[in-house]
């Protein structure tokens, strides 16, 4: 009988069964004859296996599946951190569009949560005015608006040539 080693094709670098010793092969030291038990000890018992007869651990492999998930777990972090990125940039984008296109009359909510239409658009702020009874106007940053709630109507007179025939 000779020693075989299985292995299952997910885990190569785990001996999975021992099936048998190879009791034909002569041992390293050549004191016992083709026939002994190499693994009994001289004085009987249980012994261990001879030093030749180990098998090498993992299978000889040298760790291929560690490596495989190593790389597999690698390729799935940076796939989220390039994913993570692109989404980043694409909000980004789209929050700049927004603020470049508010305009006088456009109905906004700041971080903070405070409502109230668009009085005053300058470079780098807004003015708001918050209560129409009191006329209160708040200066905000252009960075402290969070959403357009409702844009300001288009006048009449900017109707597109297409929209205005049908």
């Amino acid at each position: 009988m000779h020693s075989i080693s299985l292995t299952s094709d997910i885990t190569s670098s785990l001996p999975l069964v021992l099936i048998g010793q190879d009791n034909q092969a002569a041992p390293a030291s050549g004191g016992a004859p083709s026939g002994a038990n190499t693994s009994a000890n001289p004085g009987g018992g249980t012994g261990t296996a001879a030093p030749g007869n180990v098998p090498p651990a993992g299978g000889g492999r040298g760790g291929g599946f560690e490596q495989q998930l190593f790389l597999m777990v690698m390729l799935l972090v940076l796939g989220m951190i390039v994913f993570s990125i692109m989404g980043q940039k694409r909000d980004r984008k789209k929050r700049e569009v927004m603020i470049s296109a508010i305009k006088k009359h456009d109905r906004v909510q700041t971080i903070g949560g405070v409502i109230g239409s668009v009085v005053e658009v300058k470079p780098d702020y807004i003015v708001l005015k918050v209560d129409e009874s009191s006329n209160t106007r708040i200066t905000f940053s252009r960075s402290a608006i969070a959403q357009v709630l409702t844009a300001a109507p288009e006048p009449a007179g900017n109707a597109k040539p297409e929209q205005a025939a049908s």
